[in-house]
């Protein structure tokens, strides 16, 4: 059989030789074209809900996704856009604890606002208490033997268990967590108070029918080292309950009133240098009374004053550490949530509307980008208040649990790695 050779083979010279074809860099495409400042700034505005669902689009936008100085400048994007924060609710009933979260964020038109989070280490701590959240970590404690202690981002299920430290035989525990924005370090104090068993008898430890802890001990972990540290002792009684703001490195709690100072005081602890120190309180004002609780407000210390059936006053410290500051921005008088009238006891709602839980029957929590009040009832219900027009607002949403604690918190994508 005979093949014909229709291209015959020519012969050339070296320089009459054709080049050889390089292959072309394939240009980028998509995302990836575009400049990190505005991947950064698309990025920023979805809600966490779309994110989480961004990285299991493809591998580059995986890649995106898990970028540390990427997560780092949308968590700074995201602080200078006025936007909703996103909640997590933590309810503890019926028996095991549960996380959920709410995404309040106008970009989110799911029904389903409200969704239940998955704690990966639940099997191993079925039962915990939130201990603080900062830029988008949270840091959860055991609730049942004090000793284990997790620090994870509930959107990436990212975690890391902390060391054990120190125990004492009979102790109560106060904890704070959070960042310092000079040198970025992420710690987590621990607060023991203990008293030795050995000494005298407990009666004398006790008075008006609480155990009082004498001695205390400060111990501090800092995320990316081996071990805590003693800081020694703590000079007042804390309210055990753990830090309730952050504010310039610092965390902040309320101490608890002492046999001749009923008044309590607000105690700092500089994530810097590692200090105890007091914050000025006005010399008159709501503040001087008993019962208050801290939050954050505009990124501003404040403070709400619990007055009679519900009744709350809130007041900011505009300038930080500075005594002439305090203002008293707003009185909020008392309200019935709808939702909570009928879940009271309709035998004795006024009884325990005026009783229940000491007399704190609301929480101020955040303010919301519209310029409303968002406010705890009963950790039951959460209600949106309008200052200009004085409004009360129910939000009600498919899935809330029926007994929850909220916490405010700002969802990112930080990656434990990358913590110094």
């Amino acid at each position: 059989m005979c093949v014909l050779n229709l291209f015959p083979a020519m012969d050339l010279d070296d320089d009459q030789r054709l080049p050889k074809r390089r292959k072309t860099k394939q240009p980028k495409t998509g995302m990836q074209a575009l400049p990190n400042e505005i991947i950064v700034d698309i990025l920023s505005r979805l809600p966490i809900t779309s994110l989480v669902q961004f990285k299991f689009v493809c591998k580059g936008w995986r890649a995106l996704a898990q970028d540390p100085l990427l997560a780092a400048d949308m968590q700074r994007s995201c602080t200078t856009l006025a936007a909703n924060p996103c909640l997590i609710l933590h309810c503890d009933l019926p028996i095991r604890n549960h996380l959920y979260f709410v995404d309040l964020s106008p970009h989110n038109q799911d029904r389903d606002k409200v969704k239940r989070l998955h704690v990966p280490f639940q099997t191993s701590m079925p039962e915990f208490d939130v201990v603080g959240s900062c830029n988008g970590l949270l840091c959860l404690s055991d609730s049942l033997y004090n000793d284990a202690l997790y620090v994870y981002n509930p959107f990436t299920t990212d975690y890391i268990e902390l060391p054990k430290s120190r125990q004492y035989p009979d102790q109560e525990l106060v904890f704070g967590f959070g960042s310092h924005p000079k040198t970025k370090e992420y710690k987590l104090v621990k607060i023991v108070y203990y008293r030795n068993t050995s000494s005298s008898s407990s009666s004398s430890y006790t008075r008006a029918r609480r155990v009082v802890y004498p001695q205390s001990d400060v111990q501090v972990f800092t995320l990316g080292t081996s071990a805590w540290r003693s800081l020694g002792k703590i000079p007042c009684q804390l309210v055990r309950r753990p830090s309730e703001a952050l504010v310039s490195g610092r965390l902040h709690w309320v101490s608890r009133p002492r046999r001749y100072y009923p008044a309590r005081r607000i105690m700092s602890f500089d994530i810097g240098d590692e200090e105890f120190r007091e914050v000025p309180k006005p010399d008159s004002g709501g503040l001087n009374r008993c019962n208050f609780h801290l939050c954050v407000l505009g990124g501003c210390l404040a403070a709400g004053v619990y007055g009679n059936y519900g009744k709350v006053e809130i007041w900011v410290m505009k300038d930080y550490n500075v005594k002439e500051s305090w203002t008293k921005e707003l009185s909020i008088g008392a309200y019935m949530p709808k939702c909570l009238k009928r879940k009271l006891d309709r035998d004795r709602p006024l009884k325990i509307w005026k009783n229940g839980s000491n007399g704190k029957v609301v929480r101020v929590l955040c303010v919301l980008d519209n310029g409303e009040i968002l406010l705890e009832y009963k950790n039951r219900v959460l209600v949106s208040y309008d200052p200009n027009k004085g409004k009360f607002t129910d939000l009600v949403f498919q899935g809330i649990p029926q007994w929850f604690q909220t916490v405010v918190h700002a969802a990112s994508f930080n990656w434990i790695n990358t913590l110094p």
